[in-house]
C-alpha cells in the first residue's frame, strides 16, 4: 500500500506515535525502479493522498533516485509584503488592503513571521488560536486573522510557492447581535432631533428610511436623489477617506415613502452636490456625525445608539410591519440573504403564517370531526 499510517515507539516517550507516510515504488522504462518513501508533510490522510500523487509526478518527471529539486521558501514575514503589494492592491479593495497590511503587520508576522509557509500547518493554526484567544480576542477577530493567512497560503500555493495550503479551521462565533430602536423609541429620537437639532434632521429622517450604511449616505450626492419618483440611488461609499463602491460592489435602488421625499425636498441645499455635506459644502466624515447623535439620544432620554444601530432599526422595523425577508435584503444591499435573516425572527407574519400551518391537515379534520358530534 502506497499510503499508509506508521506507528512507532521511541526510547523515552510515552506511548506509541504515529505518522502518515508515502512509500512508491517507480518502474520507469528504462533503468532500474526507484522507491521512495517518505513522511507526508500534511499529517492527514488526504494529506498524504495528495503527497504521494505529488511524489509520483516528480518520479515521472525525470527526478533522479526520487529527489524532488528543493525549492526556496520564503518564511511568512518575506512573503507577506508581497502578499500585499501584488495580490491585495491588484484584487481587493483600498479598505479591505489596509486591513490585510494592519493584521499581517500586527498580528501574523509577530507570531509567525520566522516561519516557512510550507512550515505553517495545522497545528501552526491551532497555536496561534489558542495564543489570541488567549490574550482576550474575540473569535470574530481572530476568525478575521485565519482569513488573511488562509488567502496568503492559498496564493502561496497558486503561484507555486508551495506545494498546498493547508486547510484551516475557523473558531465558532457566537450568534451576531445587535441594538435596534423600537417604534416609540424611533419616534422620540426623531422628535428631539427636530427641536434640539434642525441641522441633523433630515440626515436622521434619512437613515430611518433608508437604512443606507454611513459611508453610503455620507458619499450620497443629489443627482442620485430622485424627488419625484421617490427613490434613493446607492452608487457610492466613504471610507478610509476615499469614495468607492459600495460594498459588494453593487449599486442599489432604495424606494423612499413621502415623508422621506418631503424631509429631502424640505433640505435641499446649493452648497454642493453632496445631500448631507458640511457648512461649506464639503464631505462629512464619521467623526463630524458621531457626537451629534450622542446628543441627540441624551436630549430624547435614549441609551446611546450608533448610526449602525439605525440601519438595524430601519431593518427591523420593515420585519416588524411584514415585509418579506427577500425585499429587505435587496433595501439592505446584502450579497449574501444570511446576514438579512438575523431579523427574521422579528416577523410576526411569519409565525401567523407558520401558526395556520396547524390548521391545515389532520388537525382541521379533528376539530371538525369533534364539531359534527357536537351537533348531533
Amino acid at each position: 500500500m502506497s499510503v499508509r499510517k506508521v506507528k512507532r515507539r521511541y526510547p523515552g516517550a510515552d506511548g506509541m506515535h504515529a505518522y502518515w507516510m508515502v512509500d512508491v515504488v517507480y518502474e520507469p522504462l528504462v533503468g532500474e525502479p526507484v522507491r521512495v518513501r517518505r513522511k507526508a508533510p500534511v499529517q492527514t490522510r488526504a494529506g498524504a493522498l495528495r503527497y504521494e500523487r505529488e511524489v509520483r509526478a516528480t518520479l515521472a518527471s525525470g527526478a533522479v533516485g526520487g529527489k524532488e529539486e528543493k525549492k526556496e521558501v520564503p518564511t511568512l514575514e518575506k512573503f507577506s509584503g508581497e502578499f500585499v503589494d501584488n495580490y491585495a492592491v491588484a484584487n481587493n479593495r483600498p479598505s479591505e488592503v489596509a486591513s490585510k497590511r494592519m493584521i499581517l503587520k500586527t498580528h501574523l508576522v509577530p507570531e509567525l513571521g520566522p516561519l516557512r509557509l510550507d512550515e505553517i500547518g495545522p497545528r501552526q493554526v491551532e497555536q496561534y488560536k489558542a495564543k489570541k484567544l488567549g490574550d482576550d480576542y474575540e473569535a470574530t477577530t481572530v476568525n478575521h486573522h485565519l482569513k488573511v493567512l488562509g488567502r496568503l497560503l492559498v496564493v502561496a500555493a497558486e503561484w507555486k510557492i508551495i506545494d498546498h495550503a493547508p486547510r484551516i479551521t475557523r473558531l465558532r462565533e457566537p450568534p451576531l447581535e445587535f441594538d435596534f430602536l423600537d417604534f416609540e423609541e424611533a419616534d422620540r429620537l426623531l422628535e428631539a432631533c427636530r427641536l434640539g437639532f434642525p441641522e441633523q434632521f433630515a440626515l436622521l429622517h434619512t437613515v430611518l428610511k433608508t437604512g443606507m450604511r454611513t459611508g453610503e449616505f455620507l458619499a450620497l450626492r443629489w443627482p442620485n436623489v430622485d424627488l419625484v419618483a421617490g427613490r434613493v440611488r446607492v452608487c457610492e461609499n466613504f471610507v478610509r477617506g476615499e469614495v468607492l463602491s459600495p460594498k459588494s460592489n453593487k449599486a442599489r435602488v432604495i424606494e423612499i415613502g413621502d415623508d422621506a421625499v418631503a424631509v429631502l425636498k424640505e433640505h435641499r441645499h446649493l452648497r454642493s452636490d453632496i445631500v448631507f455635506c458640511a457648512p461649506d459644502g464639503t464631505m462629512l466624515t464619521r467623526d463630524h456625525i458621531r457626537r451629534p447623535l450622542e446628543r441627540i439620544c441624551d436630549k430624547a432620554g435614549l441609551r446611546h445608539v450608533t448610526w449602525r444601530d439605525l440601519r438595524h432599526t430601519f431593518a427591523s422595523h420593515l420585519v416588524m410591519l411584514g415585509a418579506p425577508i427577500k425585499t429587505v435584503q435587496e433595501m439592505l444591499g446584502h450579497a449574501d440573504i444570511k446576514m438579512t435573516m438575523r431579523y427574521a425572527h422579528l416577523s410576526p407574519v411569519a409565525r401567523r403564517e407558520a401558526a395556520k400551518l396547524l390548521d391545515r391537515g389532520s388537525y382541521g379534520s379533528m376539530a371538525a370531526a369533534r364539531e359534527e358530534r357536537a351537533s348531533i
